[in-house]
């Protein structure tokens, strides 16, 4: 049977307190009986020692206990004027007295020891002689007595023995700690009772936000992207809840992405696509006649789709982490100068002015893959080719700062707007709002690049450049 966290929370905080009140009761009852009892052998005691003095005075004024041995009555009369609160015997003790032997005492009271708790002093006491004989008592109980020494003159004259067990105390003050049991025992039910009430409303409190987050995770499973939960504390759970909406937006910006790249390459695709399936239908229906230019305008359409797929394929490698690498000790400067060397043609025909300075104090070499390096350079070069007015310009700065290699494409109008300056290196991203190929690619090449210059340890940033155009920085570790 599948039990609710409200109800294992609940049983928790229930349990936990019925073992507190459990164990303080326990440990205060252990405390007040023993209190108690301390408090009752003191008095007892004090009674002892009283009885002790009574008894010590009518030696003196007899000079032996054989007068007393004989007057069971005055016996009587001595036990009981030891207790100042009660100065005359029970009735019930003073018959059995009369029914049994002189010498004979305590009564045989079973009764009256079956009901009670404690034994009073005066029915657990015996006067025995100097040489331990019965003056009062049992001669079967001499060897569980307890002796207290009666004393004149510094000499010993007899033995006042306590039988074992509980000393009694006054009834009232027997009924007091009775009480005070009964009252601990409805206190420890009312702090049960009220610890219940308690862990019931915790556990709907604690269980309430636990609740809402499995609701929560179950529609996030089922593609609710938007679902949100409300932060109402700071505590672990309220953390909880902040960390879940963070997946869910996160969640969320994955599945948008998804559909816009799917959305993106579907039209990359088809696009091209359909240039090609309408300027073939064009010649194949005789509108446009089979001429060189007609299949050079054909070949440039495959071309550009054959780069479209490989920029994909490349781009898909990247993020799975299964673009090859082959690092070695590279010259980065020499692999750019050889890229700017292979684009001259593109930038003059845009009458685009190229300058390098390199600001390297010596040479500098990193551990890096050279084809992907010249890739990673190309990509750029290629977007100031294609982006840049004519008769503009591209600066190419090299330095060292700070331990690393930093490259510096910084090029002419026009420029790219702060707000967009984030997204050029989002895949399928274009500046401008048209599909023209003619001005851009598809949009894969600067995401591209960020993924190389990911797997060499660098940053690759973007910001506005001093000639109104857009600066590209590469920074890259230097080989130690």
């Amino acid at each position: 049977m599948r039990q609710s966290i409200r109800l294992k929370l609940f049983l928790t905080f229930l349990l936990t307190t019925l073992l507190l009140v459990s164990g303080m009761y326990v440990f205060m009852r252990w405390s007040l009986d023993r209190g108690f009892s301390e408090f009752v052998k003191s008095r007892q005691q004090e009674r002892v020692t009283a009885l002790i003095e009574s008894l010590s005075d009518y030696y003196a004024d007899a000079q032996s206990w054989e007068p007393l041995a004989g007057d069971k009555q005055r016996w009587i009369q001595l036990l009981w004027q030891s207790d100042p609160r009660h100065r005359h015997p029970p009735l019930a003790v003073l018959e059995q007295a009369q029914n049994e032997p002189v010498d004979l005492w305590p009564p045989a009271l079973a009764d009256i020891h079956r009901n009670r708790r404690y034994t009073p002093l005066e029915l657990s006491v015996m006067l025995l002689h100097a040489d331990q004989t019965v003056i009062f008592g049992r001669a079967d109980a001499v060897r569980q007595l307890a002796l207290e020494p009666i004393r004149h003159q510094d000499r010993i004259v007899g033995y006042l023995g306590l039988l074992p067990g509980k000393p009694v105390n006054q009834p009232g003050e027997i009924r007091f700690i009775e009480g005070q049991a009964k009252s601990l025992v409805w206190i420890a039910l009312l702090m049960v009772l009220l610890s219940a009430c308690l862990a019931l409303l915790l556990a709907y409190m604690l269980g309430r936000p636990l609740k809402r987050i499995t609701a929560a995770a179950k529609a996030l499973a089922v593609g609710r992207y938007d679902i949100r939960l409300p932060v109402e504390s700071s505590d672990e759970l309220g953390r909880l809840a902040q960390d879940f909406n963070q997946l869910a937006s996160a969640l969320e910006g994955a599945e948008q992405s998804r559909r816009r790249w799917v959305a993106d390459v579907s039209h990359e695709l088809r696009t091209p696509l359909a240039v090609l399936h309408g300027e073939l239908e064009a010649l194949q229906d005789g509108i446009r006649p089979l001429t060189p230019e007609a299949v050079d305008s054909l070949l440039s359409d495959v071309r550009r789709l054959n780069r479209l797929t490989d920029d994909l394929y490349q781009l898909a490698l990247s993020d799975q982490g299964a673009l090859s690498y082959r690092k070695e000790q590279t010259d980065p400067l020499a692999v750019l100068r050889s890229d700017i060397a292979s684009m001259v043609a593109e930038f003059d025909n845009k009458h685009i002015r190229v300058q390098l300075f390199n600001r390297l104090p010596k040479a500098v070499r990193i551990y890096a893959d050279p084809g992907r390096l010249s890739q990673l350079f190309r990509n750029v070069l290629n977007n100031s080719a294609k982006y840049t007015d004519a008769g503009g310009r591209l600066d190419i700065t090299v330095l060292q700062k700070n331990g690393q290699l930093v490259f510096e494409f910084a090029d002419s109008a026009p420029g790219v707007p702060e707000p967009e300056m984030a997204h050029l290196f989002e895949r399928f991203y274009r500046v401008e709002n048209s599909r023209n190929r003619d001005c851009g690619g598809a949009g894969l090449g600067l995401a591209l690049c960020a993924n190389i210059v990911q797997a060499h340890s660098g940053t690759l940033s973007a910001e506005a450049s001093s000639y109104n155009g857009l600066t590209i920085r590469i920074t890259l570790p230097v080989t130690p």
